[in-house]
């Protein structure tokens, strides 16, 4: 318990608040008030000050207080100035390029691990790393870890939060499981990264030009694939929040069973996922299986679209006319259907049952885009069925002529 732990005083009546006179156990009588006085007194000896219990009891974040203790800081920016070899300045504002809020250079919210941290980025700038790269990874690793940690916390929660805890129980078992865990958790996040960074560099391609330029030529030709949740929005307002949440999981758990290479997951938002592939017909393919994979766990309907075309590749995700025009097929997609641009159909033409689904005027789009629904062929089509021609697939129409004599004959 983290009362027996060196440095941590026993439990006793702290004579220097008057918790009943600050309004910390109003409303709580028996058990509880006992678990209350019980953990204000602890955090009183952990030097918290009455305003932040206070705010606590407010914000019913209280049983937090001593995990936050454990994970907090207790250095400032000014005090690690001449630690890490970075100014306070550049400290804070590789803190505010991770999303965290806002601090003054006097704050207390460096640990240990942000020195090493420090030092490594110095060590970065030493050899050769810009200041706009390490910006621009601190921003992507930000995004990452907030997803991360939240989606921690809620298992963290799930997994050691017992029916009837009180506070003081609740504030002592997930401070004891923090400071068991979380140094565990360091040897997991470098394996995944060195696993991701390795498979990003088997996809990578060096060409003499960029060789020659000095720099890698992120502007690339890609499929680009989104699938998207049919009426997920409208079930916001009919189930519960956690049903929800539980459906765009599952959603995401499914997106990335199907995944096989060339094609790659990008990302997961919500109801949403995006794919690319340097190659059409097995991102069609990816798409079609998830569309399967989702009916047969009986979850709502998906659409999705795809298009190909030049893509850049930045921070980790895609951006160009490409993958706006795959998200705007999406759009127009039927539930159900996998709708393509007729660059993909002719980059696959026989590896799918093709059928012409009329131009659409998309937004953003000058002119109005043939589209074609792909389905899998039917399994009594086999190898020796014949296949259909690109020509065969376009849309036909009749001159004037040959309407007038279709009126003449009938």
């Amino acid at each position: 318990m983290l009362a027996d732990r060196p440095g941590v005083p026993a439990l006793r009546n702290h004579p220097a608040v008057d918790f009943e006179a600050a309004g910390l156990l109003d409303g709580l009588k028996g058990d509880d008030r006992a678990a209350r006085e019980r953990l204000l007194t602890r955090l009183v000896e952990e030097d918290y000050t009455l305003k932040a219990l206070q705010e606590a009891v407010r914000e019913d974040r209280l049983p937090l207080l001593l995990v936050d203790r454990v994970l907090g800081g207790r250095y400032s920016a000014t005090e690690l100035d001449q630690r890490t070899g970075l100014s306070a300045d550049q400290l804070l504002r590789i803190r505010r390029l991770l999303g965290l809020p806002e601090a003054d250079p006097g704050d207390p919210v460096f640990g240990e691990e942000e020195i090493k941290a420090a030092q490594s980025t110095r060590m970065f700038l030493d050899v050769g790393l810009g200041e706009a790269e390490i910006a621009e990874i601190t921003r992507v690793l930000g995004e990452g870890m907030a997803r991360l940690a939240a989606t921690t916390a809620g298992a963290f929660v799930d997994a050691f939060l017992k029916p009837g805890d009180s506070e003081d129980e609740v504030a002592q078992r997930f401070a004891t499981v923090a400071e068991q865990l979380i140094p565990a958790i360091d040897p997991v996040l470098v394996a995944a990264y060195k696993q991701h960074l390795a498979d990003a560099v088997r996809r990578g391609v060096l060409s003499r030009a960029e060789r020659e330029a000095g720099e890698a030529g992120r502007a690339q030709h890609v499929t680009v694939c989104f699938v998207d949740m049919v009426g997920f929005t409208r079930l916001g307002a009919q189930i519960d929040p956690r049903e929800l949440g539980s459906l765009a999981s599952r959603l995401a758990e499914l997106a990335n069973d199907v995944t096989e290479p060339p094609v790659r997951l990008v990302k997961t938002i919500g109801d949403a996922a995006m794919f690319v592939s340097s190659e059409s017909g097995p991102l069609v393919s990816v798409a079609l299986s998830l569309l399967e994979a989702v009916e047969a766990a009986e979850l709502p309907s998906l659409r999705a679209g795809v298009a190909c075309g030049t893509a850049l590749q930045r921070t980790g995700d895609y951006y160009g006319h490409t993958v706006n025009l795959a998200s705007r097929v999406t759009g127009v997609a039927r539930p159900g259907a996998v709708l393509c641009t007729e660059e993909v159909r002719d980059a696959a033409p026989d590896e799918f049952d093709w059928s012409f689904a009329r131009k659409h005027k998309l937004k953003g789009m000058s002119d109005a885009v043939p589209l074609y629904r792909a389905r899998r062929h039917e399994p009594s089509s086999g190898k020796d069925a014949p296949k259909r021609t690109k020509k065969a697939e376009k849309p036909k129409t009749k001159s004037k002529a040959d309407r007038r004599r279709t009126r003449a004959a009938s």
